[in-house]
This record gives structure tokens, C-alpha cells and sequence, in this order.
């Protein structure tokens, strides 16, 4: 099918890379920051931008994040906020990207085939292997999650808002706020807790831990976490552009 062009979403940054058919980069990876207020008319010239600093590319693979449902925003953080994560709310924001077909306005603007994805969902294509049951969280701005049944993905569950401790949801709990404000070593044994409270509730084969705070935590907490647990380079998040289309898109 040629090469891929991946673009990685995050609250505070943009990564992106052409990856080819062996899943080999052909270029970059390159990251700016996410620029605020992020409407979708922004969201569509920012990718645009991206594009051109990358060699050309037969298709393009989109990781949003939130709860994207057949190319379809449902919600989204971070882009409906006045200035980005944790800032107010904006109504006019928060109306534009809610219900926005990401992928049929992508589609248009690139000229070519567009998949539009979960974020986690796109960094779960790079990791898995395909056998058993196999969960993937990503550790940013927030929490992201994907799950993968001998290769299949299934629907989206949006982990990150769900409430674990005094009120506070995952994101709020081992995000990118908290770890600044803890420190790498009490953020890492947060981390632990989140997982030794996941394992019994998907008991899956395989734990991939990936974005790009993952490989922040500590050597200590690694060493707990357990032999089913797989701590993932940051770069899966435009390496499995190419895979997502294999796995998913056709």
C-alpha cells in the first residue's frame, strides 16, 4: 500500500512520521507543540503544515484523543479548553469538536485515504503482538487505553475520566500535572497502584505501557510491576500508523 503518514495527537505536543510498509520510518519523526485554542479549522491547517515538512505519503493515519468512533469525535480534551489541558472549557470549542467527522474532513483536505483513531489505539498497532488478550496505556498528558483481543480492537472504554481515588479520575491522578507536582519516584508508585487495580479487572496476557511518560518511571517501580507488564519506547505513537491500517482500516 506504500508509506504511512502518522500523526500523534497529544495535549501538548504534535508527533508525526512517514512510516513505510515494514513499519520502518521513512521520515522524521518531527513534533511541534499543540497550538491553543485548537478549533477544528486550526486542527486542519496544523496538519497540513505537518504534511509538508515529511516526505509524501500514500495514506495517513490520525491518533486524537478521547472517545473517536468510526473517524468521529464523540468528546475530546485538551482541544475544547480555552488554552489547553486544564484550562476552562470554551462552549464554542467544546460544540465544534463534539460530534466533528474528523476523518471525512481530513479525507478531504489530505486528498487521500485518512484513519482516524484513538491515540492509544494507534500506539496499541505498533505494540501488539496479536495472541491473547492485550491492554495498552499510555501515559502524557492524561491516560489513554486501548485493548486488543488476538489482534482484534475492541470498542473504546475511555479509562481516563473514570473516577479511582478521593474524586480524582486517572487522568488527574497520574498525569502530567501530577508527576511534576510529585516527582518522578511518588508519580512511579502511583503508577504501580493503577496497575495492580486494572490487572484484576481485564486479567489480560500482556500490559504495554507507552507515550511518553513512560519511560519516566523508575527502575524500582519497573521492577514490580510484574512480568506480564512491557514498558514501550515513546515512538509507537507514529510507528503504528501503517499496522493500524493493516489491524483496523484494510
Amino acid at each position: 500500500m506504500g508509506d504511512t503518514l502518522t500523526i500523534d495527537c497529544g495535549g501538548g505536543g504534535l508527533k508525526a512520521a512517514v512510516v513505510d510498509d515494514s513499519d520502518a520510518l521513512a521520515g522524521g519523526p518531527i513534533r511541534i507543540a499543540t497550538p491553543y485554542p485548537f478549533p477544528p479549522e486550526r486542527f486542519i491547517r496544523t496538519m497540513l503544515d505537518i504534511e509538508r515538512q515529511l516526505p509524501p505519503a500514500e495514506r495517513v493515519t490520525v491518533g486524537l484523543p478521547g472517545m473517536i468512533r468510526h473517524g468521529r469525535v464523540v468528546a475530546t480534551p485538551h482541544y475544547v479548553n480555552r488554552a489547553g489541558p486544564y484550562t476552562p472549557v470554551d462552549p464554542e470549542l467544546y460544540a465544534a469538536w463534539t460530534g466533528y467527522d474528523a476523518r471525512a474532513a481530513l479525507s478531504h483536505a489530505f486528498g487521500r485515504p485518512v484513519l482516524v483513531l484513538n491515540d492509544a489505539e494507534v500506539h496499541g498497532a505498533a505494540l501488539v503482538v496479536g495472541t491473547g488478550l492485550e491492554l495498552v496505556i499510555t501515559l502524557g498528558t492524561g491516560l489513554g487505553n486501548a485493548l486488543f483481543d488476538d489482534g482484534v480492537l475492541a470498542p473504546h472504554l475511555e479509562l481516563s475520566h473514570g473516577p479511582i481515588r478521593r474524586r480524582r479520575t486517572y487522568d488527574t491522578y497520574i498525569g502530567e500535572i501530577q508527576r511534576r507536582e510529585l516527582g518522578n519516584a511518588h508519580w512511579s508508585r502511583r503508577v504501580r497502584r493503577v496497575v495492580d487495580g486494572l490487572r484484576p479487572v481485564f486479567r489480560w496476557d500482556r500490559l504495554y505501557i507507552g507515550g511518553g511518560n513512560a519511560a519516566l518511571i523508575d527502575a524500582e517501580s519497573v521492577a514490580r510491576l510484574g512480568d506480564d507488564v512491557t514498558i514501550a519506547a515513546g515512538t509507537a505513537g507514529v510507528l503504528g500508523g501503517a499496522r493500524a491500517w493493516k489491524m483496523i482500516g484494510g
